[in-house]
């Protein structure tokens, strides 16, 4: 993602108080699609092409939510949740695994590793896939005992 959209997104999130996403998509029409759409929303976005680069770029960045892939280059998305799984601090960050592998088996092992939810591309729309942010988070911070 350029600088200039990046501060854009910053600048629309900060003023409408939304939540910094980190989006994990080697895809690039997909991952645009969706930082343009999820920044349009207001939202603070970062995104990395592969699972190197965003275990990277949560080394400094906290992100409110997760939005990955699992067929990444360099390291998949099941690496990268357990990788996650091991820190504490990353281990409560939701993750919305977004894959076109759909078996009962990824499923589950990805729910075993953490993830908040498992969404199958081909069934979702962006504004699916939004709403759906939209509730984890609600759950994840806003839910009262």
């Amino acid at each position: 993602m350029d600088e200039t959209r990046r501060d854009s997104a910053s600048q629309a999130g900060e003023k409408n108080g939304k939540a910094r996403l980190l989006i994990i998509e080697d895809d690039v029409f997909l991952r645009n699609l969706l930082v343009n759409k999820l920044a349009k929303d207001g939202y603070v976005i970062s995104d990395a092409i592969d699972g190197p680069s965003a275990l990277k770029l949560l080394e400094t960045e906290r992100p409110d939510l997760i939005l990955m892939d699992l067929l990444l280059p360099g390291m998949d998305g099941f690496a990268v949740l357990r990788e996650m799984k091991k820190s504490p601090e990353l281990a409560k960050i939701p993750v919305i695994v977004l894959s076109n592998l759909g078996s009962q088996e990824d499923i589950d092992r990805v729910m075993a590793l953490g993830a908040s939810d498992y969404l199958i591309k081909a069934n979702f729309t962006l504004d699916e896939i939004v709403k759906r942010i939209n509730q984890i988070l609600e759950e994840k911070y806003f839910k009262l005992p």
